[in-house]
């Protein structure tokens, strides 16, 4: 039998088991619902920053338009099926980088695909899973030494940072360390691979957003997009800390092997395949909010360079499987926390409560088209739009005379209000204030009654209120 063979098979079992274990118990996030129905808006040909607000990148929307109807059909289950595929492919291309640096691709699986944080982020439907088989790809072609690998390189980053904006630090690191150090896991790169790889960055920046420079509108609107980051308020340097903290809490295994490797092979790991993934995580730490999921994209090259240490793959399994099991993410999926002595413990996963709530609204409103909420996995799972404004959810920006039009005006038979409604006031995204919040409910209860009420409802459990439209209007 060939080495290893049965742990890779534990492997991939294990893999698809804590994939699984993602799509289904994975908690839900509120930008589930934003990002998937931008993609409904471009399938439905809109375009973003013009006719809809978006503050990242325009590639994500356009790629995802292209399967809309997945998740029109089978709601955000399709949906995180669909990018846990992705994601899964984006592993697959770490592991053929790790095999072209002679690293052990066994190790670089286990480091990822057994890794229940990682799989969480790469199956709901945020940019970490394109993006990171972008960058992926973009780095395994960093491998070759050929004029089209630069270039392919070069435009597979470029389009990395038209999902994320902010890996186009990428790219500049990449280019600015081919021009002056010429890296030798680059080869010896005499066909000028530096300026073909530029080029074909060139040529990825202008297919991302030159189409968006030339729109007056959408020109503003992807302005106004970076002026929203810049405007939030920011978390102070303990937050940027605790990111770094939790980080290295969830990539364990991976942050030792990476202290073996620079220990044991320090030319080898220089230059690209450190310095640039950890310069960007590095600026992405000064984000206002700077979450460590933000760096999930660059964490399968670290795993790349990880695969290197002269570890035997087994020890690494065991500790893998050991802490996937022992992973805190599978209590917080299954339990609200704690009363005293007793645990709350939920009574189905939050995906599932999603599909029966999406149910119970289309009991109110059979075969209806319009949903008022900024719960957009809602407006998702019941394949329902909401009114122009609120694409965002809640941290969409309407002045407080829009808001006062829409919910006095709104034709939404059914309203689905969550604690995250009128809560967020964005772009700064501190608490809108509480009077204020108050006058919106008192407007919406002259025109809804409520149907029903579901406590501890979706990301951080918070009482949803199902409202229907009465006409004429309540006194």
């Amino acid at each position: 039998m060939p080495k290893n063979r049965l742990l890779w098979i534990a492997a991939v079992a294990a893999a698809l088991v804590l994939g699984g274990a993602a799509v289904w118990l994975g908690g839900l996030n509120q930008d589930e619902g934003w990002y998937l129905y931008a993609a409904n808006l471009v399938a439905e040909g809109q375009t973003p920053y013009r006719d809809f607000a978006f503050t990242q990148g325009p590639v994500m929307p356009y790629v995802y338009s292209l399967f809309s109807g997945i998740w029109r059909h089978y709601g955000l289950l399709g949906a995180r099926l669909f990018n846990l595929v992705i994601g899964f492919l984006s592993i697959g291309a770490i592991m053929l980088i790790a095999r072209r640096l002679n690293g052990n691709a066994l190790i670089a699986l286990l480091l990822l695909g057994c890794n229940l944080y990682h799989l969480y982020y790469l199956a709901i439907p945020k940019t970490y899973a394109l993006a990171s088989l972008l960058v992926s790809l973009g780095f395994l072609c960093l491998t070759f030494d050929a004029v089209s690998a630069a270039f392919a390189a070069g435009l597979l980053l470029a389009l990395a940072a038209g999902v994320r904006i902010s890996l186009g630090g990428l790219l500049a690191a990449v280019g600015i360390w081919m021009v002056i150090k010429n890296p030798r896991l680059l080869a010896e790169n005499r066909r000028c691979n530096w300026l073909w790889f530029g080029l074909g960055g060139l040529l990825g920046m202008a297919l991302c957003y030159g189409p968006f420079l030339f729109d007056d509108s959408a020109r503003a609107g992807l302005i106004a997009a970076q002026r929203y980051h810049a405007a939030r308020e920011a978390s102070g340097v303990f937050f940027a800390l605790g990111s770094v903290s939790r980080l290295v809490r969830w990539y364990l295994p991976l942050a030792v092997l990476l202290a073996v490797v620079v220990a044991q092979k320090r030319r080898l790991v220089g230059g690209i395949w450190l310095v640039a993934p950890l310069a960007v995580m590095a600026v992405q730490l000064l984000a206002p909010f700077p979450y460590e999921d933000y760096q999930l994209p660059l964490i399968g090259i670290l795993a790349a360079v990880a695969s290197l240490a002269k570890v035997e793959a087994l020890p690494v399994a065991l500790v893998g499987f050991t802490l996937a099991f022992g992973n805190p993410l599978l209590e917080k999926w299954t339990v609200d926390g704690q009363d005293r002595l007793w645990s709350l413990k939920k009574d189905k996963c939050e995906l599932a409560q999603l599909r029966e709530t999406a149910r119970t609204i289309e009991a109110l409103d059979p075969g209806g088209s319009l949903l008022l909420t900024q719960d957009l996995y809602l407006a998702i799972e019941t394949n329902r739009k909401v009114p122009k404004g609120l694409e965002m959810g809640p941290f969409s920006i309407l002045s407080d005379e829009e808001w006062r039009a829409l919910l006095e005006l709104a034709p939404c038979p059914v309203a689905a209000l969550s604690g995250y409604t009128f809560a967020i006031e964005p772009p700064s995204c501190v608490q809108r204030d509480l009077t204020q919040q108050l006058e919106y409910w008192q407007i919406l209860k002259t025109r809804y009654a409520l149907a029903d009420r579901i406590e501890r409802f979706g990301q951080n459990a918070t009482t949803l209120l199902i409202l229907k439209l009465q006409e004429p209007p309540l006194p």
